[in-house]
């Protein structure tokens, strides 16, 4: 993990930032991008497969991930992972053990991943002098509830099918959503063990799976990239009707 000046993918200034002229997050004034900019401590960039917080880590740092996937999981002492969350750009990363004091999961980088890093004590600091930013972390808490409660339900009552489906639905509205989204395709770098991983699922059992959902020619995966060939019907499998998301938050 190199800590560095910003660099090209990530602007010096949080008003060349792309991901806010996608018009999915919330616009905010000059002067709450000039503080989030003096709270931060530069930029990280991680090597797909490199390790950005290691379960039970302490003092593990605020991020924002600019570029690129990462996920969140737990292992058991016998090495089974569960994948609890793909992070993708935009997400704020190291939230939970600002309030647990260490890292209760760990959070690989899937791809080279861009990051924002945040000062040890920026949040405290969000919360007293702008208390919009901390009405935000607080909606950001709430959203990533909301993403767990999703995820029991998929892994506890949705069956196999129905969890891929799922799976594809989710991903490609979040990346479409950002802007990501691009000749009715997005990029997918999850292979079948990140699949099997988040869902509950034996390789052999995704495999299937997958390829069965691919002869109803639901969905494409080629070449690193995912294309939904008849959307309303995965959806229907899946039983995933989700609203028109509201804007984000973005730190």
């Amino acid at each position: 993990m190199n800590l560095a000046a910003p660099n090209a993918n990530c602007p010096v200034s949080c008003h060349n930032c792309r991901l806010r002229q996608t018009g999915a997050f919330t616009q905010l004034p000059p002067k709450v991008l000039e503080f989030i900019e003096s709270i931060r401590a530069g930029t990280v960039t991680v090597s797909a497969g490199e390790t950005l917080v290691r379960e039970n880590q302490a003092n593990a740092r605020l991020f924002t991930l600019y570029s690129g996937w990462a996920f969140r999981y737990k292992t058991l002492s016998d090495g089974r992972r569960q994948i609890l969350n793909f992070l993708l750009p935009g997400d704020l990363v190291g939230l939970q053990q600002e309030f647990d004091g260490a890292a209760l999961h760990g959070t690989e980088a899937l791809t080279d991943c861009s990051l924002c890093v945040f000062q040890n004590d920026s949040l405290w600091a969000m919360f007293r002098e702008h208390p919009r930013l901390g009405y935000d972390i607080t909606w950001l808490a709430a959203h990533e509830e909301s993403h767990v409660d999703q995820n029991l339900l998929t892994t506890g009552r949705r069956n196999a099918t129905e969890r891929v489906a799922v799976l594809l639905m989710h991903l490609y509205r979040r990346l479409d959503r950002i802007g990501l989204a691009e000749d009715g395709a997005v990029a997918f770098p999850l292979n079948q063990q990140h699949i099997a991983d988040a869902l509950g699922l034996s390789l052999v059992h995704t495999n299937k799976t997958l390829r069965r959902l691919s002869a109803l020619g639901l969905h494409e995966l080629k070449n690193g990239r995912l294309r939904l060939l008849n959307p309303r019907a995965l959806a229907r499998i899946a039983d995933y009707y989700d609203t028109p998301p509201r804007l984000m938050p973005l730190l």
